[in-house]
């Protein structure tokens, strides 16, 4: 991208191939790198956001080591490997207590620097973990699926797992499973044990959504969602809900919440600013909770159990680098099924 703005600002360029690294990191031939709807929110410009332009948009990728700087330990020539998104200090009080996501320096690939979708980026080894193999029984990861791992799953991960601790038999609600971190957080949860009610305007995405395990499913454009859930739960709530949307579901996501329910969020796709009654807040009992990406324990312990067969990404489509353009309408029109990726020459 030359500038802010719409799809148009897009294009196919020549930049520089990243040159000398430092000791620390590592070059990477991407083969495929991931949408996320971060790249439109970058495009369009984000507050305090300045970027150096061109900019290279992307935040997910996988690819091949083909270069390792003096001091890399752990990443060789050659290895296939996942990048973790998130770039962290690892010297700051929060990193040394393995809180990555809250360096006090924390950035992301494609936002504050150039990203993934090139045919080379440069990360520190930190970043990187190797594309694991799968059971025999399991057809192998695509570079596709292993770029479009990353970022969602990593985020899914910590909203359910580690802030809202989500246990067996629980009730989740999550709003838009057709997108990246609602159809993670629909598989992350169902790892967990939970009883998961997801939600969509598609009925094409409400039975992909049944297919992956979903318990109930909910059209949110004809269906009032909150009534729908108080008549399953027998007046109850649900014990968690997950929220990416913002302010169009704010206030039905807390009177979808059981007494002592929590709410946990990572995003504010339809507007940043929502209001709280906080005597319903203090009476409930409800907890709201803040999630922003995860740790680099957790990117391991996401990347061990895809090893295992868990966790497999939901694939939309995949379209050549001549085609992303293609692929940022797609997103913008909201018609993917799970994510998109792009594959490099």
């Amino acid at each position: 991208m030359e500038r802010h703005g719409d799809l148009s600002q897009l294009q196919i360029a020549d930049v520089p191939r990243p040159g000398v690294i430092e000791p620390a990191d590592v070059l990477i031939h991407v083969r495929a790198a991931a949408l996320n709807h971060l790249d439109l929110w970058t495009l369009r410009g984000l507050p305090g956001l300045s970027l150096q332009f061109p900019h290279v948009l992307g935040a997910d990728g996988a690819g091949t080591v083909v270069e390792v700087g003096d001091g890399v330990a752990r990443a060789a020539v050659g290895d296939r490997v996942l990048i973790n998104p998130g770039l962290s200090c690892y010297r700051c009080e929060n990193c040394r207590a393995g809180e990555q996501s809250q360096c006090e320096r924390f950035a992301l690939l494609g936002e504050h620097r150039s990203g993934t979708f090139a045919e080379y980026v440069v990360v520190p080894e930190h970043n990187v973990l190797p594309v694991p193999t799968l059971p025999e029984s399991l057809p192998a990861l695509s570079w596709s699926e292993a770029a479009a791992f990353p970022l969602v799953t990593l985020t899914a991960w910590r909203m359910l797992v580690t802030r809202a601790r989500v246990q067996r038999g629980e009730r989740v609600f999550i709003w838009g499973v057709g997108g990246g971190v609602s159809s993670a957080a629909l598989a992350v949860a169902k790892l967990q044990g939970a009883f998961v009610i997801v939600t969509s305007s598609s009925e094409r995405k409400l039975e992909l959504a049944r297919d992956l395990g979903a318990d109930v499913t909910l059209n949110h454009a004809d269906q009032d969602v909150v009534r729908e859930v108080q008549q399953l739960t027998e007046g109850r709530g649900v014990d968690v809900v997950v929220e990416n949307v913002g302010e169009a579901t704010w206030d039905r996501s807390l009177r979808l919440l059981a007494r002592g329910g929590r709410l946990v969020t990572c995003g504010a796709t339809t507007g940043a600013k929502v209001q709280v009654d906080v005597r319903r807040l203090f009476w409930h009992q409800w907890t709201i909770l803040g999630s922003t990406m995860g740790s680099a324990g957790e990117f391991r312990e996401i990347v061990r159990l895809l090893g295992q067969g868990h966790l497999r990404p939901v694939m939309d489509a995949t379209y050549p680098l001549d085609r992303a353009v293609d692929a940022f309408q797609r997103l913008e029109r909201g018609e993917q099924l799970g994510k998109i990726a792009v594959e490099m020459p």
